[in-house]
């Protein structure tokens, strides 16, 4: 990571502040846990209160409220009649005991980072070239629906429509009916010019650096499979253990194999990182040899001939482990996005802009997924981080303090307020 060095940012407006720390604290009641955290899955009942409590804010404001035909939920904003939309947005959906932080966060930047927008143009008598669209996406977490970065895949084009309203969660209920149970699924389109997105890091290497502010100059690739180990149910006490083809015993041993693959091909260059998450066993009995268990394994690295490598080792190992164990394993669908930069005008403005307000940044890479990850691939794109606190995230412990909140809501409607004017972007194409 570099970084470059600057004053403390300056006194951000005393009403700006508390208006969006209270609104922040007002959010972060909707499927409040009692860890500190959120349990807001997507399409849920308290996913439905958190995003009709986010209309009625920005409602008041003056923005129009529209949702598409996979419940994204767009907040726009009219400056100029008839011209294109910058959109700025992230999601509000959380992990189970998820943290109060990612996404939301984001979202909810956006909006204050227009409508501040909104009044200083106004002061100033300043035209804009642009329109403001907050996008709060469906379902980028992927954790009561598969995949992540749901509704950003639709909008961009990388999932139909269809297949992902048919998706079902593992009671059964599919996007469609969750959506239309809450009210929010539509037919709205919009075309846009370019995407901006504020995140909290959920690492730490900006804090261990003591800045402020992250630009995000490129993603990590990530490979992301979902596998089904197939075995034999049994009686665990009296099947001896060279009839048994245990499924849990092979679903063990691809954890085992993917984090040895992770400390294999990680060097001091460039970093490996897998994990394994949401096994589902069946039958999931105490004394039962379990004859299928359903899991995710997940390979990320910077670099795509080390991420090529570690996938290549991945794979060969499942099928030793098939030897081994005695079992058979199904690879089922997949989610897959390369390491990519970002827009190199969006990090020289966003730096432009850190520079004016005075706030101390550097340029870091994102190890996780974001919307931006999606939008990067069809319209200039600029991200930018705000610090984690130990880098805790998908965690109820999960904290950015408000100094930080606030100079990221600060930047954000820097950055934004340029992009408006057409310092990123023409508004001819």
């Amino acid at each position: 990571m570099t970084t470059t060095s600057a004053q403390s940012a300056p006194a951000v407006s005393g009403d700006d502040a508390r208006a969006f720390l209270h609104d922040f604290r007002s959010m972060s009641t909707f499927g409040a846990t009692a860890g500190g955290g959120v349990d807001r899955q997507a399409g849920t009942f308290v996913d439905g209160q958190t995003r009709t409590w986010f209309r009625g804010l920005v409602e008041g404001h003056g923005f129009d409220v529209r949702y598409d035909q996979v419940g994204n939920q767009f907040a726009l904003l009219e400056l100029s009649p008839g011209a294109p939309y910058i959109a700025v947005g992230s999601h509000l959906d959380s992990q189970p005991l998820g943290g109060r932080f990612d996404g939301a966060y984001g979202v909810l930047a956006g909006a204050h980072a227009a409508i501040r927008l909104k009044q200083r143009l106004a002061a100033e008598g300043t035209d804009p070239a642009f329109n403001i669209a907050v996008i709060n996406w469906f379902n980028e977490e992927g954790c009561r629906f598969k995949p992540s970065m749901m509704g950003s895949s639709v909008f961009t084009g990388k999932l139909p429509a269809e297949q992902v309203l048919a998706t079902t969660d593992p009671h059964g209920t599919t996007v469609r009916e969750a959506l239309e149970a809450i009210g929010t699924i539509g037919d709205f389109s919009l075309d846009l010019a370019a995407y901006l997105e504020i995140h909290i890091e959920q690492g730490r290497s900006l804090e261990d650096a003591g800045l402020t502010i992250g630009l995000v100059e490129s993603t990590w690739g990530a490979n992301k499979y979902e596998f089904v180990v197939h075995g034999e149910q049994a009686h665990t006490g009296a099947t001896v253990i060279a009839d048994r083809h245990d499924a849990l015993l092979g679903a063990s041993s691809l954890v085992v194999a993917a984090r040895e693959i992770a400390d294999e091909f990680s060097t001091d260059e460039h970093s490996v990182i897998t994990s394994c998450g949401e096994f589902t066993v069946y039958p999931n009995s105490p004394v039962v040899v379990a004859s299928r268990v359903e899991l995710l394994v997940d390979v990320r690295s910077t670099d795509p001939d080390v991420l090529a490598a570690a996938d290549a080792e991945l794979h060969r190992r499942v099928a030793e482990i098939e030897r081994k164990a005695s079992v058979r394993i199904e690879r089922g669908a997949e989610h897959v996005w390369a390491a990519k930069a970002y827009d190199e005008a969006g990090m020289r403005l966003a730096a432009k802009s850190a520079e004016a307000l005075e706030l101390p940044y550097g340029t870091v890479r994102t190890l996780a997924g974001h919307d931006s990850t999606n939008m990067k691939d069809i319209v200039p794109t600029i991200m930018l981080f705000v610090p984690s606190v130990e880098g805790i995230s998908h965690n109820e412990k999960e904290l950015t303090n408000d100094d930080d909140m606030l100079a990221g809501v600060d930047l954000l409607t820097e950055v934004l307020g340029r992009v408006v004017v057409g310092d990123f972007v023409s508004p001819n194409g």
